[in-house]
């Protein structure tokens, strides 16, 4: 997955400028965001500060890992079912 070059703090940032009157079209020039990008993070972020933003950052990569543990301790279950299920 590719990280982002904006942090937690920047979207934030970000999102207070929309909040105080810039336009959406000053935002993008300015920060090289597509505006679709600016409204994913609106509708995602909306009223969240730089340290929730962060947190729910580390919660995400953490969700991912712990997919990854699930998946894999699946995987050794089932092929562990098989092979006791050929044994007998």
């Amino acid at each position: 997955m590719r990280k982002s070059k904006y942090s937690p703090q920047k979207v934030a940032k970000i999102l207070k400028e929309f909040e105080t009157g810039k336009s959406v079209e000053q935002i993008s020039r300015d920060y090289g965001i597509s505006s679709s990008t600016f409204y994913k993070w609106r509708s995602k972020y909306a009223g969240m500060d730089g340290k929730e933003l962060k947190r729910l950052k580390e919660l995400e990569q953490e969700n991912i890992k712990l997919r990854q543990m699930y998946a894999s301790l699946a995987l050794d279950h089932q092929m562990a079912k098989e092979i006791i299920e050929k044994k007998l």
